[in-house]
């Protein structure tokens, strides 16, 4: 029995994505300058416009791909007159194999040889890259050109979002691979084209930040259209090929620098100084906001007469030493590489050099152009530390020894500056790049934009900073004097110094909602109205309960907080001005009502003197002023949590009476997102003998009129149920009624609930059986009322219980209910119980028939899986002992599922099957279907069928059938392997190799298909014995040398090598 949950969503403008401008999707051809762009959009338009193929390996929420995959999806045509291919992927071991295998595959387009092939990804993924890499990279002479757009950004546990640069410099460095970097949005487009040029010469990595500089919303004027893109890349793509071959690859980098300088009229360099002529320091970056925020930092001071300067790394591999040590001022006497590593530990240890200090240290100590060679040193960071221009002068300052404490820098940036602050579920949380873009309507300004989500404070917050100026704005910081400030929910209050980054004489304005003039320190922080005092800003109350009308509308909710924003900031806006609002709305019928209400809604409260005076036992509460980011969208937060409590017989009633009222559905498991069935249990009998240690069965089923189909190769899903026995056990231990009845959560669609018994809910839901992760542990902390047995379990459920919980899950493979009853004083309720025990998972196992051959049964092999645990109790698995107990007519719940394990679509073609244990299932419908195909009086083809267990008296599993097989003709040969019936081990791989000629007539000669089914451990042994037999062929055939190991891949391609291996 089953209910429906219901959610609602909100309206107005809403954000698609922080790495769109405003959040909103962008057409292709609307790319061109003047233009509001973020820097991933970019990195996108180029890597759409030049590739044939974009191999995506975007983190889910990340959003490096949006764009790629809204223009993909519309047909957008690239620069070779047809749509590209974008390819979303997930990372994992092995990842960029299949761009591997389509570059190098013996079908590809040799017409398109010359076309570039583009992977965009997060540097968290490029551990999972780099074998693909390395391979690429050994085999580039004879590839497409290939680039990767990295977003430096990764998430870590413990720092949230943070932009990683130090595994793609070391990763260039081992691979031989070139780097570029883009150090600003309005160069992201430049040095996408370049990098993508670059990489007709070397395999090459386009890095920038991925966390900040990929999602600001800006102004760039002069980004190339569709046109410009085309025409600049077609040129310079033809003059590649005409660079002199005498030069090597730094030649080649250079020249093309200058050819692309000379086509755009810009003036980059590999190294870029800026600062003073003569500087005593001289700072050394990479990176996008290192490299932007330290130019801006030292372009200010050396002005101002500090002997200083920075050098930002725009080419780091090929690192040309040449053009480095040409930029380092001569007067130079200290080198402050500013080089990141992983860990504050890779900080604080002298041993451990960041990859751009190296290259540094070797650059200028094999060089002649210093009378008195620079003093270098390693100012390391970690990727989670903040580059802000105050730490830029801080580290300045340490390394002038110019005393205690350094001066404070001024504001860099020359423009209006606000800030919002929301929670992220709020109506308003979208408000300020709605306001952004009604800013940017303005033909000379240039409007900034910036989104950030902590979801660990308050359930989700979001903190936005907007800029405005009539210059170019490029800030990759944080707001620190914001002219505004809005709050729009006060619990921020209680989590957020929001007055920190508040300009002195500034504006804050806070929602709140019923809001009486009188209670106004009873609802504002002491430390927030001392803050105001001392800003001597000016506090504004925004309070829509002035308006009972529209109070409960969220669409005049948060029209009402843009307008009070833009009366605030910009008092001089016209009406009309104002109606750009309704643009970017969407056009609310409440705008004008709106207008009218503010200054009914927006009160200007006095800040009275006393507000500087706190009471004697004041404390105050040291809030961040900045937040953690962790996330690139907001928290998605669950529907309001059903009550799940006890109840009894009338409730389940009441729902199946009244069906219509209670949104009640009757089904057959409607927990499962699978369709199941109910058969029966046929046929139940031992393979193995009653004294033999390992109990291997075949179980048949009548499938009766449960219309369950299936195909050869296929899995039948079982949905096992607990050990009554142990529930009751477990029942009577836990001081349960096992007949009361429970709301449970269904088990694969939390949208539907079911009403159990606590007993059915033990035997069929809830896995209380079963081994518990990490993650209980820490759930049942919470619920320990002893100290000493909280502390335990908070220590097994965090990293320094690890590897104490590894042994309780591998060695003594404890259950939940071992864990509950060894912490008695950790007792959940039934309903808290069962939202911290897993659910039941069905359990899947291969087909050992052929539904042409028996259509009313289907048949599996199974092994009962069993153990003894460190405490002497024999332990079994769930779903195989739940089987092996089950008698002749016994109903259970089954589905199917798709297999890899398919027969060719050429009934002649040959099998070669390889099968251990019960891995031998599928072989057993293979040769059942090939039998009546024989039988037909079709043509079979061969089959070679290879089986592997420990004894041959004990585990010849279907031995009988298979020799009656080969007596009949149907199998080719039975190369049978019991390792442990003679004093030397035979495995399957070893019968194989003693067969290789037939295994070349069939595989290779005669075009066969190759299975594997059973553990993984043979995977190496057995796929070796082919590559022997494709070399073997090769060889006698007086054929070119062939790479087995590529055939191989070709074959996996074909279907024509086929593991399934658990």
């Amino acid at each position: 029995m089953s209910s429906p949950a219901h959610g609602t969503k909100p309206a107005g403008f809403q954000q698609s994505a922080t790495s769109l401008p405003f959040g909103q999707p962008v057409p292709l051809s609307s790319i061109s300058g003047p233009a509001y762009v973020t820097a991933q959009l970019l990195v996108q338009q180029i890597a759409y416009k030049l590739s044939d193929k974009i191999f995506s390996y975007s983190p889910e929420t990340f959003d490096l791909d949006v764009a790629l995959k809204d223009w993909a999806a519309k047909g957008e045509k690239n620069i070779h007159d047809y749509p590209t291919a974008v390819l979303p992927l997930q990372t994992r071991t092995g990842a960029g194999a299949l761009a591997l295998g389509y570059i190098f595959s013996p079908d590809f387009d040799i017409a398109k040889r010359h076309i570039p092939q583009t992977l965009v990804a997060a540097s968290g993924s490029l551990q999972q890259l780099r074998g693909s890499l390395d391979q690429l990279a050994l085999l580039y002479g004879v590839s497409s050109p290939f680039v990767a757009h990295i977003a430096a950004a990764e998430f870590t546990a413990s720092e949230g979002l943070v932009s990683n640069y130090d595994g793609a410099l070391r990763l260039a460095e081992d691979l031989g691979l070139g780097l570029v970097a883009s150090s600003s949005t309005y160069e992201a487009q430049h040095m996408s084209i370049f990098s993508t040029l670059l990489a007709s010469l070397i395999p090459t990595l386009h890095v920038y930040d991925g966390i900040r500089v990929a999602r600001e919303t800006l102004r760039v004027v002069d980004a190339l259209s569709e046109t410009g893109v085309a025409d600049l890349y077609r040129k310079l793509a033809a003059e590649v090929g005409k660079l002199n071959k005498r030069l090597d690859t730094a030649g080649k980098v250079i020249e093309l620098l200058k050819l692309f300088n000379d086509e755009l009229g810009t003036v980059y360099e590999p190294f870029e100084y800026h600062g003073h002529e003569t500087p005593d320091v001289v700072l050394v970056t990479f990176g996008s906001v290192e490299s932007q925020t330290a130019k801006q930092v030292l372009s200010k001071i050396s002005a101002d007469g500090a002997k200083a300067g920075v050098i930002n790394v725009r080419i780091y591999r090929p690192f040309i030493e040449e053009e480095f040590l040409k930029v380092i001022p001569a007067s130079a006497r200290t080198i402050a590489v500013l080089g990141q590593v992983q860990t504050e530990v890779a900080v604080a240890d002298e041993a451990v050099q960041s990859a751009l200090y190296a290259d540094v240290l070797t650059a200028v100590a094999f060089s002649d152009k210093f009378a008195q060679e620079p003093e270098i040193l390693d100012i390391k960071y970690t990727p989670s530390q903040a580059i802000t221009p105050q730490g830029i002068v801080d580290t300045l300052h340490k390394i002038f020894g110019n005393g205690p404490e350094s001066k404070r820098l001024p504001s860099l940036v020359e423009a209006q500056q606000y800030t919002f602050w929301d929670v992220d579920d709020s109506v308003t949380v979208n408000s300020a790049s709605a306001i952004g873009s009604v800013l940017s309507k303005e033909s000379r300004a240039n409007v900034y934009v910036h989104n950030e989500y902590d979801n660990l404070t308050q359930g989700g917050i979001t903190r936005a900073d907007v800029r405005a100026s009539k210059k170019a704005l490029e800030a990759p910081y944080a707001v620190e004097e914001a002219d505004v400030v809005v709050v729009g929910d006060e619990r921020l209050l209680k989590a957020v110094d929001v007055t920190k980054g508040l300009a002195a004489d500034g504006d804050i304005i806070v929602k709140l909602t019923n809001f009486k003039e009188d209670e106004v320190e009873k609802r504002l922080p002491a430390w927030f109205r001392k803050a105001v005092h001392e800003k001597a800003a000016d506090l504004h109350i925004l309070d829509a309960s002035y308006s009972p009308a529209f109070e409960k509308d969220p669409v005049f909710t948060k029209l009402l907080l843009e307008i009070a924003f833009l009366k605030t900031a910009r008092p001089g806006l016209s009406l009309e001005d104002l109606s750009q609002l309704a643009v970017v709305e969407s056009q609310p019928p409440t705008l004008e009502e709106c207008i009218d209400a503010v200054g009914q809604c927006l009160r200007k409260i006095e800040v009275p003197s006393s507000w500087a005076e706190v009471d004697a036992d004041y404390s105050d509460p040291q809030l961040p002023s900045v937040i953690q980011t962790n996330s690139f969208v907001p928290f998605q937060k669950e529907e309001p949590e059903e009550v799940l409590e006890l109840r009894d017989w009338q409730d389940a009633a009441k729902g199946l009476v009244f069906k219509e009222a209670y949104g009640t559905e009757t089904k057959l498991r409607p927990d499962l997102s699978v369709k199941t069935s109910t058969i029966r249990v046929k046929e139940n009998r031992r393979l193995t003998p009653l004294e033999y240690d390992r109990n291997i069965f075949h179980i048949e089923f009548d499938l009766g009129d449960s219309g369950l189909t299936y195909k050869i190769g296929e899995a039948l899903g079982i949905h096992a149920e607990n050990d009554p026995e142990q529930i009751s056990a477990f029942i009577d231990f836990y001081g349960l009624n096992p007949d009361e009845l429970v709301q449970v959560p269904a088990r694969d669609d939390p949208s539907a609930f079911e009403v159990r018994t606590v007993f059915q809910a033990l035997k069929q839901n809830v896995d209380i059986l079963g081994k518990p992760p990490k993650r209980f542990y820490e759930a049942l902390a919470e619920f320990a009322t002893d100290e000493t047995e909280k502390k335990k379990l908070e220590q097994l459920g965090g990293q320094e219980g690890a590897e104490e919980f590894k042994h309780r899950s591998e060695v003594d493979t404890v259950t939940y209910v071992d864990i509950l009853e060894e912490f008695c004083s950790a007792h959940p309720s039934f309903h808290d119980l069962i939202k911290i025990v897993s659910p039941l998972k069905r359990r899947e196992y291969s087909i050992a028939s052929a539904q042409a051959v028996t259509p009313t049964s289907v048949a599996l092999m199974i092994v009962v899986v069993d153990w003894v645990d460190t405490k002497g109790r024999t332990r079994y698995g769930q779903a195989s002992h739940y089987l092996s107990k089950l008698a002749p007519g016994t109903p259970i719940t089954a589905s199917v599922k798709p297999s890899v394990m398919k027969l060719p679509a050429n009934d002649s073609a040959p099998l070669i099957m390889a099968g251990l244990g019960t891995g031998l299932a599928p072989f057993r419908a293979f040769v059942q279907y090939r039998a009546m195909q024989k039988a037909q009086g079709k043509d079979i083809g061969s089959i070679l069928l290879y089986l592997g267990s420990r004894h041959q008296r004990e585990e010849y599993l279907y031995g009988e059938e298979w020799e009656a097989y080969l007596a009949a003709g149907v199998v080719t040969l039975v190369g049978a392997a019991f390792s442990r019936d003679q004093p030397h081990k035979i495995y399957i791989q070893d019968r194989m190799r003693q067969t290789l000629s037939d295994i070349v007539q069939a595989y290779i000669k005669d075009e066969g298909s190759f299975y594997l089914c059973g553990p993984t451990w043979p995977v190496p042994d057995v796929t070796a014995v082919l590559q022997e037999a494709i070399a073997t062929d090769a060889k006698n055939s007086g054929a070119k040398k062939v790479d087995p190991k590529k055939e191989i891949e070709k074959l996996k391609e074909q279907g024509r090598y086929v593991l399934e291996v658990y």
